[in-house]
């Protein structure tokens, strides 16, 4: 049985927060004025949370209350086999769904998570995350890491090596291996999180938004599980470490691990902000299969390789562009459908390679920019009677003229790419 392919970003993260379900949005609809009204309620009973949780020494007495006014708020939190837990390790590793997991593992143990990304201040310390003032590399913060879990009075850290949230329902990020620098044994724990009519957690998110929406839905349930303690092997680097760990949280959890990182992730929210941008959008699902209409032999090749089989897809349809203006291009957006677009659309000036577009393209006209005319030389094809209409005198109507050639071209360069991509497709094996 061959192991499931790894999905892609588009599923590790969800982009939109309401469901695409007709009957579930129309329930979204008829809660709202219920969930409006939570959310004014819980904003109150969650100052006092916030207020009580700083009043009180952390204890087992603390921990019960929170998590008894936490469910007031809509956050119920529940453990299996809590007896798994190990209360001599140093180290717990968890993957990330959302922007409150190190709060609510909280409610369950004593542990504490430093502040990577969250600027030092008041806001940060009532995130309940823990300033160690460290704002230097890797090195650095694993030093100090280091040095704070050799004091056993302090309490064990909780970790994410995804260092970023996914949605939880296709697979994990790859895991970093500074986390498991720290330590050479390490307890994971598996989070699940469920939420009724909206989406978990949303990519592009503040967390002041994702606390608001919590507030909003009648409850949300965080599952966790406590796995059993792995030891580091013997001479085992930390990438091995984590790789291992990952396989068993994914496991556990279900779902695939994957080899993408939060950087991929950055980036996949770039292309989806840019490709929402454009006058001429494909659709989300057809962006995403231009963008892997790489031959899967190049699936798993360099990065070199995959990028030079994108240049050579784009050079297909427009073999007027030179070679040098689509690898920059495609370095900034990663897609091929998008970098057509671009130069097709004119945002990316260029003078059109007289060796690969012949030498009978026209002289622009007018002052067009040289992508313009480059443009309207390969546009014979597709766009003869626009190309054999007169110059129109209404400013008007030269504008109509020129969307109209516009969108011919743009509709003549996907119908290319779309046979050169099916008869590669016929050709392979």
């Amino acid at each position: 049985m061959e192991p499931p392919a790894a999905p892609g970003p588009e599923r590790l993260f969800d982009s939109h927060r309401f469901p695409s379900d007709g009957f579930l949005l129309l329930a979204l609809l008829l809660y709202a004025p219920v969930g409006l009204c939570l959310l004014v309620l819980r904003l109150f009973i969650g100052v006092h949370v916030f207020l009580v949780s700083c009043a009180l020494p952390d204890s087992v007495l603390r921990r019960f209350i929170v998590r008894v006014m936490c469910s007031v708020l809509g956050l119920c939190v529940q453990q299996s086999d809590p007896r798994l837990r190990d209360t001599g390790v140093r180290v717990y590793i968890a993957n990330h769904v959302t922007q409150f997991d190190h709060n609510v593992i909280n409610l369950l143990t004593s542990c504490n998570t430093p502040a990577l990304n969250s600027a030092p201040g008041f806001i940060c310390w009532s995130r309940g995350f823990m300033e160690l003032g460290v704002s230097g590399s890797r090195a650095e913060l694993v030093d100090s890491l280091k040095a704070y879990s050799s004091h056993r009075e302090n309490p064990p850290l909780l970790l994410f090596p995804e260092e970023a949230a996914t949605n939880g329902r296709a697979g994990l990020l790859r895991f970093s291996s500074w986390p498991f620098s720290v330590s050479d044994v390490v307890q994971p724990v598996a989070l699940q999180v469920l939420r009724p009519l909206v989406t978990v957690s949303v990519a592009d998110s503040s967390w002041i938004a994702e606390l608001l929406w919590t507030f909003f839905v009648p409850f949300t349930v965080y599952q966790v599980r406590w796995l059993p303690t792995v030891p580091r092997r013997t001479e085992e680097p930390s990438e091995d470490f984590a790789l291992r760990v990952q396989e068993l949280l994914a496991m556990e959890l279900g779902v695939v691990s994957t080899r993408l990182t939060a950087a991929d992730r950055t980036e996949h929210m770039k292309r989806l902000r840019h490709t929402s941008l454009l006058p001429f959008a494909p659709a989300p699902s057809q962006a995403l299969a231009a963008r892997h209409r790489v031959p899967s032999s190049l699936a798993g090749a360099p990065e070199d390789v995959r990028v030079a089989a994108m240049v050579r897809q784009v050079k297909e349809v427009l073999p007027h562009v030179p070679l040098e203006v689509i690898r920059i291009d495609l370095a900034q957006t990663n897609c091929v459908d998008t970098t057509i677009a671009n130069l097709l659309e004119g945002r990316v000036s260029f003078f059109p390679d007289s060796k690969e577009a012949g030498t009978d393209l026209p002289a622009p006209a007018t002052s067009q920019a040289p992508a313009a005319s480059g443009i309207q030389g390969s546009a014979a094809e597709p766009s003869s009677k626009a190309a054999a209409k007169q110059f129109a005198k209404s400013p008007v109507e030269r504008h109509l003229s020129l969307q109209e050639r516009k969108r011919a071209l743009y509709d003549y360069a996907r119908r290319r790419f779309a046979e050169r991509s099916g008869a590669a497709r016929l050709g392979g094996p």
